[in-house]
């Protein structure tokens, strides 16, 4: 009891605090792609703790919706963040069919989040909301399928013991064509999901082509922070997700301190690894018109089924 706790706590601390960093690391990458200096990696820090020491302005016309939706989203994608191994291969939320709830915790998420931008009533607010529930409509299934397809060949939908056993190559070396492409489709869903280029682009300011900024358009002080916190988390939680699915190296087995150790290092290499990655990938594509999108995630939906039509064509 108490070693789950602790695992609860130490898991929390890790996430929060990474998240800035992983934002402000895919900054700076594209910022010296771009022959500039760039911010910071850890400006992210700084401006979290700016929008908090300001004071909110709500619009009169907003329902509770408005104000809520930033706490429920940040508790919705921080409890995904404790069903995910992150340097240890147990979860603090560990049952059968985690990997599902997973799913449905971001979902939630999102959902607030668009009835937020409706909530308003801003003409931005409104385009941006019906935007995002296109790009959610088509990256659900497919985010569905592909953990659906990785479950089937780990033989679980437990992702303490998917990742134990993609350690152990268990069920992968012998059916290697769904792992490789459910993992494919989750790369495009998490670049979906977490509005990044070609989808969409967290810097831009146009009315024109903004998505999530657009829904956020009328929030500040800390329930900007909040929302903004949410968006780096859920960031992190993608790239866990898909470093300790694909390549669970490194990752810790018990509550020693040394594998902890260990595992936390290995885990902040992995991650910062995959955030410069998305950070070259960014500076070398142009964001997507809007129409273009649906053809990208229709991709990510055929790969997750490809994913499962081979694993059963592969079992005979």
């Amino acid at each position: 009891m108490l070693d789950a706790f602790l695992l609860i706590v130490m898991q929390t601390v890790v996430l929060l605090a990474a998240a800035p960093l992983m934002v402000g690391l895919i900054r700076k990458v594209k910022a010296r792609l771009q022959c500039r200096r760039g911010a910071s990696v850890v400006q992210p820090y700084a401006d979290l703790i700016k929008l908090f020491r300001k004071q909110p302005v709500v619009s009169s016309t907003t329902s509770w919706i408005f104000t809520a939706t930033p706490y429920i989203l940040f508790a919705s994608t921080l409890a995904a963040g404790l069903l995910v191994p992150v340097f240890i291969s147990r979860t603090p939320l560990s049952f059968a069919g985690n990997i599902i709830a997973l799913v449905y915790l971001l979902a939630v998420g999102t959902f607030f989040l668009m009835l937020a931008g409706l909530d308003a009533g801003s003409a931005f607010g409104g385009m941006g909301s019906s935007r995002e529930a296109i790009v959610a409509s088509l990256t659900e299934p497919a985010m569905m399928l592909s953990i659906f397809a990785i479950a089937l060949t780990a033989g679980s939908t437990n992702l303490s013991t998917i990742v134990h056993k993609t350690a152990l190559l268990e069920g992968i070396m012998t059916d290697p064509s769904p792992h490789l492409m459910a993992f494919a489709a989750l790369v495009i869903v998490a670049i979906a999901e977490t509005g990044r280029v070609p989808v969409d682009n967290p810097a831009t300011h146009l009315e024109l082509t903004m998505i999530h900024e657009a829904m956020i358009l009328e929030y500040s002080g800390r329930y900007l922070a909040l929302v903004e916190w949410a968006a780096g988390l859920k960031l992190l939680v993608f790239l866990t997700l898909i470093a300790n699915v694909s390549a669970p190296w490194g990752i810790a087995t018990s509550m020693e301190p040394a594998a902890l150790g260990v595992g936390l290092a290995a885990y902040l290499v992995k991650v910062s690894g995959l955030a410069v990655l998305i950070g070259i990938l960014e500076s070398m594509f142009a964001k997507l018109r809007l129409f273009r999108v649906t053809d990208l995630l229709g991709t990510a939906f055929v790969l997750a089924l490809l994913g499962l039509v081979f694993f059963y064509v592969l079992r005979g």
